[in-house]
């Protein structure tokens, strides 16, 4: 077995207990016998720590930007012109189109459409997948009012 270095504090007690229980002992009159007091050690044991380690941090990917594109027609003329716009590929993309009159927003290339209509209107999203330039049209009155580009 191996010994352990006696905590001075320990044994300090243990000492002082001893030496009141021997005092005591002669105190007593009674008693011829006298008991040898034991030999205490006492160890200190390493403090537990309940703490976890720190948690490490993974970056993850960024989501894709979003992009919102509004084109609002008046007067059979998209305002401020065809409007063009390039976006990366993998974004999200919306499509809001206002229109003074009914017809039919048409995404070419993606082959997206919806209706538009005075107080109504186009809601197109969807993500660019596809590399290339492709028209957006309002199908039954043949008016080109915007262009997308998506780069890879």
């Amino acid at each position: 077995m191996r010994s352990r270095p006696i905590n001075p504090r320990a044994a300090a007690l243990v000492a002082s207990v001893a030496l009141l229980v021997l005092g005591a002992a002669g105190c007593g009159g009674e008693s011829e016998t006298a008991t040898p007091p034991t030999e205490t050690t006492t160890t200190q044991e390493p403090p537990v720590t309940t703490e976890e380690p720190p948690a490490t941090t993974e970056t993850e990917p960024e989501p894709p930007a979003a992009t919102t594109l509004r084109i609002v027609v008046h007067g059979g003329k998209p305002t401020g012109g065809i409007m063009r716009v390039t976006v990366k590929k993998g974004e999200q993309v919306t499509l809001v189109v206002v229109s003074d009159r009914a017809d039919e927003v048409h995404l070419h290339g993606y082959d997206l459409t919806a209706n538009t209509a005075p107080g109504m209107n186009a809601r197109i999203a969807f993500v660019a997948k596809l590399p290339g330039r492709f028209e957006i049209e309002l199908e039954d009155a043949g008016l080109q009012i915007g262009e997308l580009e998506v780069r890879p």
